[in-house]
């Protein structure tokens, strides 16, 4: 299991439209990866460690897929579309990472 983790650094003065983000960006990327997607998360970036700072990002969202293959073949199939609506909700330039899930959920 991977996950992908779609970053945007916080910027004085950036756009981002959270509402947008998680109800038309989010949704519409879960139906495009298809069942490569297994879930999806987004976080909204509030505050950096300390009380009164900026968040070093200012959203995030992780899509937990089955494979980096499966992730990419998805994604790769529709990447005209997906850029196309990053206008729509933010002028941030997004970081992104792979990474392997080796702890999904910890109940200790």
């Amino acid at each position: 299991m991977i996950k992908a983790s779609v970053m945007y650094p916080y910027a004085a003065g950036a756009r981002f439209d959270h509402a947008y983000y998680r109800e038309r960006h989010m949704p519409m990327m879960k139906r495009l990866l298809g069942a490569a997607c297994l879930y999806y998360t987004v976080d909204k970036g509030i505050s950096g460690r300390a009380p009164g700072t900026d968040p070093a990002y200012v959203a995030k969202c992780e899509f937990v897929c089955t494979s980096v293959e499966a992730y990419r073949a998805a994604s790769g199939r529709h990447q005209q579309e997906i850029r196309s609506d990053i206008a729509n909700y933010t002028d941030i330039q997004p970081v992104v990472q792979i990474s392997e899930v080796v702890v999904e959920r910890s109940e200790v």
